[in-house]
């Protein structure tokens, strides 16, 4: 049996070999091909529409928003969008009054049902918007209030 003191040091071995044949990892790149900085740096929907290269947004009773009507924590807040509408491309999750309006962003295909759920973080209590981007260029959104009682951003 291996002890751990032998364990480590091959361990640091096959970390050395892997590193001289240029196997390991490098530095991980924040920003992949088609990354949209505009998208995510836009503080008003208005903006992000016009950095995606959409039209203005329009309420519809076709997009489902799900939330809690009160997060107890902002650091993590489950929140959900969906459509049943054929032809949607894009799928977008939106928190107003974060830094960073764009919380999420899903790209769609017929073959994937438009329905996504995630968590975000909000510093504040704010509109959370569910977007969807259609084929046929327009933009239909749904809107659900969420009231956060601990602030995600060390509140």
């Amino acid at each position: 049996m291996q002890t751990r003191r032998e364990m480590l040091s091959r361990s640091a071995q096959l970390a050395g070999m892997l590193a001289a044949l240029g196997m390991l990892p490098g530095v991980a790149m924040a920003q992949a091909a088609g990354y949209n900085t505009a998208a995510f740096d836009a503080k008003t929907m208005a903006d992000l529409m016009k950095s995606l290269g959409a039209g203005a947004p329009v309420q519809s009773n076709d997009v489902t928003i799900t939330g809690p009507d009160i997060a107890e924590n902002g650091a993590v807040v489950p929140v959900g969008a969906s459509t049943a509408l054929p032809g949607v491309r894009r799928v977008l999750l939106l928190v107003e009054k974060n830094p960073s309006m764009l919380s999420a962003m899903f790209d769609v295909s017929d073959a994937v049902e438009a329905n996504f759920s995630t968590r975000v973080k909000m510093g504040q209590s704010s509109n959370v918007f569910a977007v969807a981007m259609m084929a046929d260029g327009k933009v239909l959104y749904a809107a659900k209030e969420v009231k956060v009682t601990l602030g995600g951003c060390g509140g």
